[in-house]
């Protein structure tokens, strides 16, 4: 009986804890967020679409309501549907600074 010594791993590809993190891995649940509208336009949700963006998912904002894998459920503050997004497709709304 021969022992066999397993091959060594490949060193050109990263273990996942040194891949780069997504940068939409900020968004969490809770949090408020607007329409990236260059990343959105073009994409296969546009698409599918109406062809007239609303300007509310825009503006935002919005809350993430559900997380699963790369899409988030947003809620936006006005009588219409939850949508489903890319995390991709959406940034951070700026916290507006209160009157003095």
């Amino acid at each position: 009986m021969a022992d066999t010594v397993p091959a060594a791993p490949d060193s050109a590809t990263p273990a996942p804890s040194e891949a780069a993190p997504a940068p939409a891995a900020a968004l969490k649940k809770g949090a408020l967020v607007r329409l990236q509208a260059a990343a959105y336009l073009g994409s296969l949700e546009a698409a599918a679409s109406d062809p007239q963006l609303p300007g509310y998912v825009l503006e935002g904002p919005g809350e993430i309501l559900m997380l699963k894998g790369e899409h988030a459920q947003v809620r936006w503050r006005r009588p219409v549907p939850d949508v489903w997004l890319r995390l991709d497709q959406l940034e951070a709304y700026p916290a507006e600074s209160s009157p003095a």
